[in-house]
């Protein structure tokens, strides 16, 4: 009996395990992403988590190269102290909406692999990305009956904006000339660029996703540099090939040339040798012409025979 439940406990285990392997090969889409992120979130969520201290949520491999945090505040403290969350620091008076008393902040570094979703799911023709995609979220606790079911709230600055450092995450180095622009990836699929706050520092009045982009002209100039690189090497072996195969051209021609003259030569020759005869005076040979004329005939008359 204890064996069969055993067995049962593995199957089932497998079983989860290749629905979860599913649906995580299945995300194409950011809001996915957070949905799948925030379960994971408050299934390792405890209420007994000190407030105030971060925690590192531990993601299944399917999921790998994606790191998330989560801590929980007080809203009145919050609002008052403001916090250091990772990458992101809210002023004093940011504000959660609507908080009831306890929030759950959960903040996201999506790696450079996962952040192609945004790419991808956001219009960023012209320009890619430099940094990983950061998110900022905030979700209600309640009571323990509706730790399963979270929903978001609203993160909102006071005075001072919230401020994103993608200083330890970029792959940009600041000396190579290039700006980068901040960007904000909103859940209605709409994109705003702007410049910013200081070198790889960005400014945000509210929670959602952000990330460093760049314009990226270089590597069509580079394409076309290359192409222009084999147009020429091209053009010159076909010039070569071209001067080349004239130059067999003009041999050919001139060896026609040369054996048709050879043979009217040999063909005039033969003509005259058999237009004259080779005959000795003496000791000097000289050309006849062959006898062309009638000889004389002998004719006897019988009458006088």
């Amino acid at each position: 009996m204890g064996f069969l439940f055993s067995l049962t406990l593995v199957f089932l285990s497998i079983a989860s395990l290749s629905t979860l392997q599913t649906q995580t090969q299945e995300i194409k889409s950011a809001r996915l992403l957070d949905l799948v992120i925030r379960d994971y979130a408050f299934k390792s969520y405890n209420k007994y988590f000190r407030t105030g201290k971060l925690h590192q949520i531990k993601l299944p491999a399917n999921l790998s190269g994606i790191n998330v945090d989560t801590v929980r505040f007080r809203c009145g403290s919050l609002q008052r102290y403001g916090a250091k969350i990772k990458e992101f620091h809210l002023g004093i008076g940011v504000t959660v909406h609507p908080c009831i008393e306890r929030v759950v902040i959960v903040r996201q570094n999506l790696g450079f692999n996962w952040s192609s979703i945004y790419y991808d799911n956001y219009e960023l023709s012209g320009y890619r990305l430099i940094s990983p995609v950061l998110g900022l979220l905030a979700y209600n606790i309640g009571d323990s009956k509706n730790i399963s079911t979270p929903s978001e709230l609203g993160i909102q600055a006071g005075k001072k904006p919230i401020t994103i450092d993608f200083s330890n995450t970029t792959r940009l180095n600041i000396t190579s000339g290039i700006i980068p622009l901040c960007a904000i990836f909103d859940h209605d699929g709409k994109v705003t660029l702007f410049s910013q706050a200081s070198p790889n520092i960005c400014v945000a009045t509210r929670h959602g996703h952000f990330g460093l982009v760049v314009e990226s002209p270089l590597i069509p100039l580079k394409k076309k540099t290359l192409s222009n690189w084999k147009i020429t090497i091209g053009s010159t072996i076909g010039a070569a090939l071209g001067a080349f195969l004239l130059s067999l051209l003009l041999i050919a021609m001139f060896v026609n040339a040369k054996k048709k003259a050879r043979m009217e030569e040999l063909e005039r020759r033969a003509y005259e040798e058999e237009a004259l005869q080779v005959s000795m005076v003496g000791h000097v040979s000289t050309h006849t012409a062959s006898s062309t004329r009638t000889l004389p005939r002998i004719e006897h008359d019988d009458q006088y025979t």
